[in-house]
């Protein structure tokens, strides 16, 4: 423990008992989790549609997060709302990059403990889950379901024979939950659970000439340098695939404590790609000179192509949200206005998310993984392609 810093164990276990669990409201949430006046755990949505609990959840405190009456500690946890009750919770029980090291014992007891107390929970005996690279299934662990609930309990593949240990993470969620993530947890084959046709139906047009793509989950990627992994975890979400930015980081060899240039970002979504069976298409990169060009990959090396003007550039934009795909968007921070101007971070690469755009006032609509009153921002069109460094698209390959 940080000199200074008060610690309290904090017991999630109502949030996870089935079938009472289910039956929690957002306003419930506050209530059992409130101290004083400040909740303690934050909400990531201004509609109350999803909460984190960290163990640094207030600056003067730390909290020891438990299940299972304190057995097992959790580093952080994701709370989803659906029609005003609970849906769907996701522990991270262990993960490298906040958890620090773990001996492979610790790690296996966890494991156990919570295998056999999820059995318990939902009356139901678990099945085995394989990882199996070719179908996109890159984690190992077990599922359960019953009346009472899914369960989901994995871990990388090997980090129980010997292999790094990178993350433990258990989901569960009511049956038949709503929502492409909750889809992700019975998937079997891995891969997106929701069809690459299908997104046109979250496309939305607004009476002011906004058109943008509704139901992209929030995240926030914290103090940690994971704009593009937890970019990528939502956009992941949305097409129904269930990994979090600690599993991204492990595939990407991502730092926490860095940002990363726009051309280590492309690196890294190609490394993505093919493992969780979606595709990766450059729409524009920058050259030295500043311009946005267009980028040819083949055999892992980058060959620039013409330049591209605004007028090119934004009909790629706007096809790619009509389809219901949001763009990856790497840039320079602090170069131009934006509306709202709530930028913690206020200068130096970025990557947010684009999801969608108003023709008539040449404006894009973008998104950023820094949690409530970031879901939804507005720039001039001509500034955000002078800031860019990067157009990326990752689509599933499901049709």
């Amino acid at each position: 423990s940080c000199l200074g810093l008060l610690q309290a164990q904090l017991n999630l276990d109502p949030i996870l008992l089935a079938p009472g669990n289910w039956e929690i409201t957002p306003d419930q949430l506050e209530v059992r989790y409130t101290e004083g006046e400040r909740l303690q755990f934050k909400w990531l949505t201004r509609n109350r549609t999803r909460a984190k609990f960290t163990r640094r959840a207030l600056s003067n405190k730390e909290y020891d997060l438990r299940l299972f009456a304190g057995e097992v500690p959790v580093e952080e946890v994701v709370v989803d709302f659906y029609n005003g009750r609970l849906s769907l919770v996701t522990f991270s029980i262990y993960n490298r990059a906040d958890s620090g090291g773990i001996d492979g014992a610790q790690f296996k007891e966890y494991y156990i403990a919570i295998g056999k107390q999820i059995s318990k929970l939902l009356n139901s005996k678990p099945l085995r889950r394989v990882a199996n690279k070719n179908q996109g299934l890159l984690t190992e662990g077990y599922s359960w379901s019953s009346s009472l609930g899914v369960g989901l309990l994995e871990h990388n593949e090997g980090a129980l024979d010997g292999a790094d240990m990178e993350f433990l993470r258990l989901r569960i969620s009511r049956k038949g939950a709503e929502g492409a993530l909750a889809a992700s947890m019975t998937n079997r084959r891995g891969g997106a659970s929701v069809r690459l046709s299908s997104l046109k139906d979250f496309v939305e047009e607004d009476d002011q000439g906004n058109t943008f793509v509704q139901g992209v989950p929030m995240v926030d990627q914290g103090a940690k340098g994971y704009c593009v992994v937890a970019s990528v975890q939502r956009l992941f979400e949305y097409f129904g695939i269930g990994a979090d930015m600690h599993q991204l980081a492990e595939v990407t060899d991502a730092d926490p404590d860095r940002g990363t240039s726009t051309y280590l970002m492309a690196q890294s979504l190609d490394k993505i790609d093919y493992r969780f069976k979606t595709r990766l298409k450059i729409l524009a990169m920058t050259n030295e000179r500043g311009g946005l060009v267009e980028v040819e990959v083949k055999k892992g090396q980058y060959y620039v192509g013409d330049k591209l003007d605004e007028r090119k550039v934004m009909k790629m934009i706007r096809d790619s949200i009509d389809d219901g795909l949001p763009i990856l968007w790497s840039l320079e921070l602090g170069k131009f206005p934006e509306k709202p101007q709530l930028n913690p971070q206020t200068s130096g690469g970025h990557m947010r998310l684009i999801i969608g755009y108003n023709k008539e006032e040449e404006l894009i609509i973008f998104s950023d993984s820094w949690g409530a009153g970031h879901e939804y921002k507005t720039m001039d069109a001509s500034h955000a392609l002078r800031a860019s460094r990067g157009l990326f698209v990752l689509k599933p390959t499901v049709n």
